[in-house]
């Protein structure tokens, strides 16, 4: 399970439980908690989970396939003693279809994204604390390459691009802080590689960014988003096809921001999204908008649907997908991390303790159109990993419930 072990937003240990969905949404007071009413927001569809081997298993990226089925990738076990790079292919229904779990020897091993080409899935983490960059077969998972590269120290690819002329990786290299798999206290660090997964150039980003989280087309360029040394701000750059700088950005208040998410915009802008502490009682979404150039457009900051004492609230952003009328969803976990509050709130019952995933629906302007919490009505733990659409006009969300829990959203 990713965790953070500094002063940053620390996500429970979920166990996993066979689940139904519940939902949150109404503009009303209940027991001193108001939350807010969106009548338009979408419902929920189905949800279902598939482990690994481990005792838990923690996904952190979904993707929607090409054949309507599903892709999360994650660990399953713990690092540094028992986890595995883990990956679970679903059907359209979420029913299971095949997983592949890695190892690399030791039980430090990492899932961080994947990209479907057109004739396989490349998936990218880290193994034995090396960036690794694995291509499976679609229709079984069979090993097509495997290839580990010692960027330097411990060192992680978190995503990558697939470009007509192989293949550029970003993620970090010298973690000092090897066990925190948010914010490594390392250095940025871009990976050129061939079609096979060869290594052909590194490019170290230290100077702009400290750990760089995501990366996309940008017509013939690409931009790569991450943070900022002590992860203070936003750090967004811009380059060229051979990694040159073309223009370098950071975001943010007085205090930290964390950029983990982005995305491109329908009308080819930049959607950035993460959480803050700048200007908030506690972490809150924090989402923006910046254009071709990386001046920023908008942002907003969005938290506590739930109606809580926001002091003891973390609204924790991991994932963001623009929309096709020229908005975006940001996907997030949210509860409470204290264990003195623990406020009840509602007809229902619902605890501040247990976390729920938190959707949230901007117009192109950066105005909220909707906002939902989703539930598990057993009582356990369900935080958002990351979001993609799908193509009814809905959503598919990765859950972190103890396995790899998949959340389909009904269009909207």
């Amino acid at each position: 399970m990713r965790f953070y072990n500094i002063v940053k937003p620390v996500k429970p240990h979920f166990f996993f439980l066979f689940a139904v969905i519940i939902f949150s949404s109404c503009r009303k007071v209940n027991n001193n908690c108001m939350v807010e009413d969106y009548p338009d927001a979408p419902q929920s569809g189905w949800f279902t989970s598939h482990g690994g081997s481990g005792e838990e298993a923690h996904g952190h990226f979904i993707l929607t396939c090409s054949d309507g089925g599903y892709l999360q990738i994650g660990e399953t076990g713990f690092i540094p003693n028992s986890a595995k790079l883990l990956v679970v292919k679903t059907n359209q229904s979420g029913s299971f279809q095949w997983s592949k779990e890695f190892s690399g020897g030791t039980g430090h091993n990492l899932g961080n994204s994947a990209f479907e080409g057109d004739d396989a899935y490349f998936i990218c983490g880290s193994l034995n604390e090396n960036s690794t960059i694995i291509k499976l077969n679609k229709s079984d998972g069979s090993i097509v390459f495997e290839k580990t590269h010692d960027n330097g120290g411990s060192d992680a690819f978190e995503h990558i691009s697939v470009t007509p002329d192989g293949i550029i990786a970003v993620g970090y290299v010298q973690a000092e802080d090897n066990l925190n798999t948010f914010y490594t206290e390392g250095q940025g660090y871009l990976t050129f590689l061939d079609a096979d997964g060869n290594k052909t150039n590194g490019i170290n980003l230290e100077n702009n960014m400290a750990h760089a989280y995501r990366i996309k087309n940008l017509g013939s360029d690409f931009v790569v988003s991450g943070l900022t040394e002590g992860a203070n701000d936003y750090a967004v750059l811009k380059i060229d096809a051979s990694g040159n700088m073309i223009w370098n950005k950071t975001f943010g208040g007085s205090n930290s921001d964390h950029c983990f998410a982005m995305d491109l915009s329908a009308d080819g802008g930049v959607f950035l999204s993460g959480h803050t502490l700048s200007g908030t009682e506690n972490w809150d979404a924090y989402t923006m908008k910046i254009d071709t150039d990386g001046n920023q457009l908008w942002e907003t900051k969005t938290g506590n649907p739930r109606g809580f004492d926001p002091k003891y609230i973390h609204d924790e952003v991991w994932g963001i997908k623009g929309t096709n009328d020229g908005g975006c969803i940001i996907v997030a976990g949210t509860g409470d991390e204290y264990s003195n509050y623990k406020k009840r709130c509602g007809n229902n019952g619902d605890d501040s303790n247990t976390w729920h995933v938190y959707l949230v629906k901007y117009d192109g302007n950066g105005h909220v159109q909707w906002q939902k919490t989703y539930s598990d009505a057993e009582g356990g733990d369900w935080a958002g990993e990351d979001i993609d659409l799908t193509a009814d006009g809905g959503a598919m969300v990765a859950v972190d419930n103890g396995s790899f829990g998949f959340l389909k959203i009904s269009p909207f």
